[in-house]
């Protein structure tokens, strides 16, 4: 239990972006927009205040995966792990036909690992390549994305079930308090009284993917603050994309980063979706990020993931 919970936050923490880029494979989905203007706030109805409630009470980001299960489409996913020195040391690729035109088929239409990715039994070398196969490869499947709703309450559930709507919140809704995550707490709920003096809030408007209206809701660590404050700050930034028309969340960048005696880790993840006819769903997720435990080779990885072709699938 207790590594699946530590590779569980390794997928969650790690992308380079508007903080401390990391000098490697770097898939920045935030450069989709395209921005005009700043807007500046003109009256108390339209705000911070919109955004924060926007992001806090949102479900359709979380949805938008569960509305995969609906669709047959190309998924194209490449992952990478590097050594110290951030050089290369395993590669995978996967282009896979998510096929949902009656009983649902998972189709390789190509397969390919180069380098160190696996143990003699046959399991990933890293956690975070593991628990990335089994949080993206087959989302729609996983139990991640089943028709239950998000919670982060563990009343009622096993260790295993708890700990999954845990991953949920982190990854679909930061921002949220994530109860009993141990060594983290309180630090994913950044928009409390106490944790607001921390961070500057911003809102741009521009164009999403050429002809989409948006806003873009920057939340980041404010640059006058002590080192050591700043140091006990997991979020660093979070930035999300806002539809315009109807406020629909459209992509989300979170960087983090945090160090302790138990373990480090520094981590970037976007996650980015679009319409197709009229449905929100998935189109691209990026992370990158480092992560460091005792008595574990250190581990760091990126990933790209790719969703093309969405078709609504037979019968459904």
């Amino acid at each position: 239990m207790r590594k699946l919970l530590l590779s569980g936050l390794m997928i969650i923490f790690t992308l380079p972006g508007f903080g401390q880029a990391i000098d490697r494979f770097n898939p920045d989905t935030i450069k989709t927009i395209e921005l005009d203007s700043t807007v500046k706030i003109t009256a108390r109805k339209f705000g911070i205040e919109t955004f924060i409630n926007a992001i806090i009470t949102d479900e359709s980001f979380y949805q938008s995966f569960r509305n995969m299960k609906k669709y047959t489409f190309i998924a194209e996913n490449r992952i990478y792990t590097y050594d110290k020195s951030n050089k290369v040391e395993g590669k995978i690729y996967r282009k896979i036909r998510h096929n949902n035109d009656g009983p649902y088929k998972m189709e390789y239409l190509a397969k390919e690992d180069v380098g160190k990715l696996f143990k003699k039994n046959g399991k990933y070398q890293l956690y975070t390549v593991e628990m990335f196969d089994y949080i993206f490869m087959n989302p729609y499947n996983s139990d991640l994305v089943t028709d239950e709703p998000m919670t982060t309450s563990a009343k009622g559930k096993g260790t295993n079930e708890s700990y999954k709507d845990k991953l949920k919140t982190l990854i679909f809704s930061p921002g949220r308090p994530i109860k009993g995550l141990p060594f983290i707490g309180d630090k994913t709920q950044i928009f409390t009284a106490n944790m607001r003096q921390y961070y500057d809030y911003s809102y741009d408007s521009g164009t999403y993917l050429d002809s989409i209206p948006v806003y873009r809701f920057k939340v980041a660590v404010k640059k006058d603050i002590s080192n050591s404050t700043r140091n006990g700050l997991m979020i660093k930034t979070l930035t999300t994309i806002f539809d315009k028309r109807n406020f629909a969340i459209l992509g989300r960048y979170v960087d983090m980063k945090y160090s302790n005696i138990v373990f480090d880790f520094d981590v970037q993840m976007n996650i980015e979706m679009s319409y197709f006819g009229g449905e929100k769903l998935p189109t691209k997720i990026t992370y990158q990020g480092n992560w460091d435990y005792p008595f574990k080779k250190e581990e760091r990885a990126s990933f790209l993931i790719v969703h093309k072709d969405y078709r609504l699938g037979k019968g459904k």
